[in-house]
Protein backbone atom coordinates (compact mmCIF):
# COMPACT_ATOMS: atom_id res chain seq x y z
CA UNK A 1 0.00 0.00 0.00
CA UNK A 2 2.83 2.69 0.64
CA UNK A 3 4.48 1.60 -2.23
CA UNK A 4 1.43 2.38 -4.32
CA UNK A 5 1.57 5.91 -2.23
CA UNK A 6 4.90 6.58 -2.95
CA UNK A 7 4.26 6.09 -6.63
CA UNK A 8 1.61 8.46 -6.79
CA UNK A 9 3.27 11.22 -4.86
CA UNK A 10 6.41 10.90 -7.76
CA UNK A 11 3.80 10.60 -10.78
CA UNK A 12 2.88 13.98 -9.25
CA UNK A 13 5.60 15.73 -8.63
CA UNK A 14 6.91 14.95 -12.12
CA UNK A 15 3.48 15.38 -13.51
CA UNK A 16 2.61 18.74 -12.62
CA UNK A 17 6.05 20.17 -13.81
CA UNK A 18 4.72 19.52 -17.32
CA UNK A 19 1.98 22.65 -16.78
CA UNK A 20 4.72 24.96 -15.80
CA UNK A 21 7.58 23.91 -17.94
CA UNK A 22 9.75 21.27 -19.53
CA UNK A 23 9.62 17.58 -18.54
CA UNK A 24 12.59 15.81 -16.56
CA UNK A 25 14.85 14.51 -19.45
CA UNK A 26 18.82 13.47 -18.44
CA UNK A 27 21.25 15.87 -19.88
CA UNK A 28 24.49 14.12 -20.92
CA UNK A 29 27.94 15.05 -18.90
CA UNK A 30 29.79 14.97 -22.36
CA UNK A 31 27.49 16.81 -24.49
CA UNK A 32 27.11 19.19 -21.54
CA UNK A 33 30.97 19.60 -21.17
CA UNK A 34 31.51 19.83 -25.11
CA UNK A 35 29.45 23.02 -24.76
CA UNK A 36 31.10 24.77 -21.77
CA UNK A 37 34.22 24.80 -23.99
CA UNK A 38 33.26 24.83 -27.59
CA UNK A 39 29.96 27.02 -27.44
CA UNK A 40 29.85 29.06 -24.37
CA UNK A 41 33.92 28.77 -22.63
CA UNK A 42 32.91 28.88 -18.90
CA UNK A 43 35.64 29.98 -16.27
CA UNK A 44 35.91 31.35 -12.48
CA UNK A 45 34.51 35.03 -13.37
CA UNK A 46 31.00 33.34 -14.56
CA UNK A 47 28.02 32.71 -12.99
CA UNK A 48 25.83 29.89 -14.72
CA UNK A 49 22.01 29.99 -13.93
CA UNK A 50 20.19 27.06 -15.05
CA UNK A 51 16.75 27.14 -15.51
CA UNK A 52 15.09 23.70 -14.58
CA UNK A 53 17.79 22.11 -13.08
CA UNK A 54 16.49 18.73 -12.60
CA UNK A 55 19.22 16.64 -10.98
CA UNK A 56 21.73 19.55 -11.25
CA UNK A 57 24.00 17.93 -13.73
CA UNK A 58 24.75 20.89 -15.50
CA UNK A 59 25.34 22.82 -12.44
CA UNK A 60 27.84 20.38 -11.31
CA UNK A 61 29.41 20.19 -14.79
CA UNK A 62 29.80 24.33 -14.81
CA UNK A 63 31.61 24.22 -11.60
CA UNK A 64 33.57 22.01 -12.93
CA UNK A 65 34.93 24.82 -15.59
CA UNK A 66 35.31 26.70 -12.54
CA UNK A 67 31.95 29.04 -12.80
CA UNK A 68 29.45 29.34 -9.94
CA UNK A 69 25.85 27.70 -10.81
CA UNK A 70 22.43 28.30 -9.39
CA UNK A 71 19.55 26.16 -10.55
CA UNK A 72 16.38 26.98 -9.68
CA UNK A 73 14.21 23.71 -10.15
CA UNK A 74 9.92 23.58 -9.60
CA UNK A 75 10.02 19.86 -8.70
CA UNK A 76 10.67 19.21 -5.01
CA UNK A 77 12.23 15.71 -5.91
CA UNK A 78 14.36 17.03 -8.33
CA UNK A 79 15.68 19.58 -5.97
CA UNK A 80 16.48 17.31 -3.23
CA UNK A 81 18.51 14.79 -5.45
CA UNK A 82 20.71 17.63 -6.95
CA UNK A 83 21.13 19.59 -2.92
CA UNK A 84 22.19 15.79 -1.80
CA UNK A 85 24.47 15.04 -4.79
CA UNK A 86 26.38 18.24 -5.29
CA UNK A 87 26.31 18.80 -1.35
CA UNK A 88 30.32 19.07 -0.74
CA UNK A 89 30.16 21.31 -3.95
CA UNK A 90 30.18 25.00 -2.54
CA UNK A 91 29.62 26.97 -6.10
CA UNK A 92 26.71 24.75 -6.95
CA UNK A 93 22.97 25.77 -5.54
CA UNK A 94 20.27 24.44 -5.95
CA UNK A 95 16.52 26.65 -5.36
CA UNK A 96 12.79 25.12 -5.32
CA UNK A 97 11.73 28.02 -7.52
CA UNK A 98 9.65 29.08 -10.64
CA UNK A 99 11.91 30.77 -12.67
CA UNK A 100 8.97 33.49 -14.16
CA UNK A 101 8.98 34.76 -10.60
CA UNK A 102 12.33 35.30 -9.95
CA UNK A 103 15.01 37.63 -10.84
CA UNK A 104 18.37 36.84 -11.64
CA UNK A 105 21.37 36.84 -9.62
CA UNK A 106 23.44 40.19 -9.88
CA UNK A 107 26.42 38.49 -10.74
CA UNK A 108 24.69 36.33 -13.53
CA UNK A 109 26.65 36.13 -16.95
CA UNK A 110 25.04 32.81 -18.68
CA UNK A 111 21.58 31.72 -18.38
CA UNK A 112 21.26 27.82 -19.85
CA UNK A 113 18.22 26.11 -20.29
CA UNK A 114 16.27 22.39 -21.67
CA UNK A 115 13.45 24.60 -22.37
CA UNK A 116 10.53 23.57 -25.04
CA UNK A 117 8.97 24.87 -28.25
CA UNK A 118 5.97 26.89 -25.82
CA UNK A 119 8.06 28.73 -23.84
CA UNK A 120 11.10 29.02 -25.44
CA UNK A 121 10.42 32.78 -26.79
CA UNK A 122 9.29 33.94 -23.50
CA UNK A 123 12.10 32.62 -21.63
CA UNK A 124 14.79 34.63 -24.12
CA UNK A 125 12.47 37.76 -23.55
CA UNK A 126 12.69 37.11 -19.87
CA UNK A 127 16.44 36.85 -20.36
CA UNK A 128 16.50 40.06 -22.12
CA UNK A 129 14.52 41.83 -19.63
CA UNK A 130 17.07 40.92 -17.00
CA UNK A 131 20.25 41.60 -19.03
CA UNK A 132 18.62 45.42 -18.83
CA UNK A 133 17.93 44.69 -15.11
CA UNK A 134 21.16 43.84 -14.24
CA UNK A 135 22.80 46.38 -16.67
CA UNK A 136 24.99 44.35 -18.64
CA UNK A 137 25.01 41.18 -21.46
CA UNK A 138 23.48 37.79 -20.67
CA UNK A 139 24.97 34.62 -22.51
CA UNK A 140 21.60 32.88 -23.18
CA UNK A 141 22.60 28.83 -24.05
CA UNK A 142 19.46 27.00 -25.24
CA UNK A 143 19.30 23.02 -25.30
CA UNK A 144 17.01 21.55 -28.05
CA UNK A 145 15.05 24.98 -29.53
CA UNK A 146 15.98 27.65 -31.33
CA UNK A 147 14.71 30.95 -30.33
CA UNK A 148 11.89 32.14 -33.21
CA UNK A 149 13.00 35.00 -35.18
CA UNK A 150 16.16 35.03 -33.99
CA UNK A 151 19.66 33.64 -34.91
CA UNK A 152 22.35 32.11 -32.97
CA UNK A 153 25.36 33.44 -32.37
CA UNK A 154 26.90 29.82 -32.18
CA UNK A 155 25.65 26.74 -32.59
CA UNK A 156 26.83 23.87 -31.51
CA UNK A 157 24.46 19.71 -32.05
CA UNK A 158 21.78 20.61 -30.54
CA UNK A 159 23.01 23.77 -28.64
CA UNK A 160 22.29 26.97 -29.10
CA UNK A 161 24.18 30.30 -27.91
CA UNK A 162 22.31 33.96 -27.87
CA UNK A 163 23.53 36.93 -26.43
CA UNK A 164 21.26 39.61 -24.98
CA UNK A 165 22.57 43.15 -24.83
CA UNK A 166 21.00 45.87 -22.42
CA UNK A 167 19.12 48.60 -24.51
CA UNK A 168 21.87 51.40 -22.97
CA UNK A 169 24.55 49.43 -24.43
CA UNK A 170 23.16 49.19 -27.89
CA UNK A 171 23.02 52.24 -28.42
CA UNK A 172 26.01 53.81 -27.17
Amino acid sequence: MWGLWLCMIVIVLFGFVVFRGAPYVPSKRKEIAQAFTELYELDDDDLLVDIGSGDGIVLREASRHGARAVGYELNPLLVLISRFISRKDDKVHTYLADFWRIKLPAKTTVVYTFGESRDIARMAKKVADEANRLGRPLAFISFGFMVPGQEPLKKLGAYYLYQYTPLHIKKA
